[in-house]
């Protein structure tokens, strides 16, 4: 209350049902999940699961360290801030993000997408197009939640693209993938 303007914004580990140490996880994040409700603007829910999964399945790492998985979560929080910290044509703020992203206040909680995820050993091999990305950010293997979306609907959804990339290929690619699989979207938010 004393800083109005602020937006918290967090990046949280929710428990996953394969991958979890310790008995009282699912009891934490039920007993978390209040807080997060209550006192932030954005939640970016990221699981373990999730995550060595991207590793093992994409880039192909037979072994994930913490490092591996701490690299990822350092991939998408860089990815939503950059925005603040790169100029642009469309930069916008946390607040602009969480104006079109949240329909109510109670639904902030964002599962995201990184792109591009390649081995390293085939970096060099892969030709980077804005189609490839967006397949990339909307499909389930670059999830960082263990959730299929094929299973739900999309409320809202953002892509955010770093380097030199065409905003007219960008915005129509984007709106064929939504005319495509207008199924999985909300037809009440536009």
């Amino acid at each position: 209350e004393e800083y109005p303007d602020r937006m918290m914004s967090t990046y949280s580990v929710v428990p996953s049902p394969k991958v979890s140490e310790v008995v009282l996880e699912p009891y934490n994040a039920t007993l978390s999940v209040h807080q997060l409700v209550e006192n932030t603007d954005q939640t970016f829910c990221i699981d373990n699961e999730a995550l060595y999964d991207i590793c093992i399945r994409t880039l192909r790492l037979t072994t994930p360290t913490y490092g591996d998985l701490n690299h990822l979560v350092s991939l998408a929080m860089s990815g939503v801030t950059t925005c603040l910290r790169f100029p642009g044509q469309l930069n916008a703020d946390l607040r602009k993000i969480s104006v079109n992203m949240v329909p109510f206040p109670r639904l902030h909680f964002f599962v995201p997408g990184f792109a591009p995820l390649t081995s390293r050993g085939s970096q060099q091999y892969r030709a980077i197009s804005a189609t490839e990305l967006i397949h990339q950010m909307f499909s389930s293997q670059n999830m960082m939640a263990a959730c299929d979306p094929r299973h739900g609907r999309y409320l809202t959804a953002t892509t955010i693209f770093r380097g030199r990339m065409s905003t007219k290929e960008v915005e129509d690619q984007l709106l064929n993938l939504q005319n495509k699989n207008s199924s999985y979207f909300v037809e009440w938010i536009p």
